[in-house]
């Protein structure tokens, strides 16, 4: 199944795709609700699918709830799903991303070893770790902003991982268990900003740099996230594509590593770092400019497509 959160009519929604429609899951739970008979459908509802993916994610019984209000909607008239607004047409909504407050967003550099020989870097014994704001987070279709203080603005493609289970000194064999399930992030960095001090808060973290999305495929959909291709497009040209089989640290020993030091709570979102080819080490650079469009696809994940523009002066 996968998952998205979305805009309408001023609130913020989670729904399920089927096809090229969306399943409003609280309405969908309210109808089944008021089905057997419940009064209280709407509220009930709402407390327990409410719009906010996190919220959702916390709930242990979390996924079956949203498998019984999904199939509930898939299986409703179609006249009477559009007409309580249970289903909808994918294209006539606004996307946010999958998680759109995540707890926290963890970033790892450098776990391609072919893109750390391009960045004149070592490669690590120990997984390289930043953090992002959600802040930052950018929705599929919505520009990214080139900042008026650098023209040094680069791609970088990356499977995100979602927890959905919390946990510390989670064991790498045990690890997996813990997702939710994985997205498509595009770390876009302000290189300037990135190198010319030690640490990668600044680079990593200009407003509207962090696209994320378009939807959440849950785990049981992605059987070995460690066997999926990323491929990085800018403007139509092929950038970055590589298997995720070449991570030098895999989706497990992340989620182990990270949970050595600070609990991993359901909602947070994990970025495993971008393949060789970016901009910045080519020949000569090359810089996203507005008018560039970015488009990052992982097998099974979709494609997370953005626009490029300048930031208001």
């Amino acid at each position: 199944m996968r998952l998205i959160s979305y805009r309408d009519g001023g609130e913020n929604r989670v729904g399920a795709l089927v096809g090229s429609d969306v399943i409003d899951l609280a309405r969908a739970h309210a109808h089944a609700l008021s089905v057997r008979g419940e009064t209280e459908s709407a509220a009930i509802a709402a407390a327990q699918l409410p719009p906010d993916l996190v919220r959702i994610l916390r709930r242990p019984d979390s996924l079956d709830l949203i498998r019984a209000a999904a199939d509930h909607g898939a299986g409703l008239d179609a006249e009477l799903a559009q007409r309580e607004l249970v289903r909808r047409p994918l294209a006539s909504l606004t996307l946010l991303p999958p998680v759109p407050n995540p707890p926290k967003i963890v970033c790892v550099a450098r776990n391609y070893a072919e893109h750390a020989r391009e960045a004149g870097l070592a490669v690590s014994e120990i997984p390289i770790l930043f953090a992002r704001f959600a802040a930052t987070l950018v929705a599929p279709g919505a520009p990214i902003l080139r900042p008026t203080v650098s023209d040094e603005l680069d791609w970088e493609g990356e499977l995100a991982v979602v927890i959905g289970r919390a946990g510390r000194h989670i064991a790498k064999a045990d690890a997996l268990a813990h997702v939710a399930g994985y997205s498509i992030f595009n770390d876009v960095t302000v290189r300037d900003y990135q190198f010319r001090v030690t640490q990668y808060t600044a680079g990593k973290n200009f407003s509207a740099s962090g696209p994320f999305g378009p939807y959440l495929a849950l785990a049981d959909e992605v059987p070995d996230p460690q066997d999926l291709e990323i491929v990085t497009e800018v403007s139509g040209v092929e950038m970055q594509r590589a298997s995720t089989a070449d991570m030098i640290f895999d989706v497990a020993t992340l989620i182990e590593h990270i949970s050595e030091f600070i609990e991993l709570e359901a909602g947070d979102v994990i970025a495993t770092g971008t393949p060789a080819g970016v901009g910045f080490k080519r020949e000569p650079p090359r810089f996203l400019v507005p008018g560039d469009v970015v488009r990052v696809s992982i097998t099974g994940l979709g494609t997370l497509e953005n626009p490029v523009e300048a930031e208001a002066q």
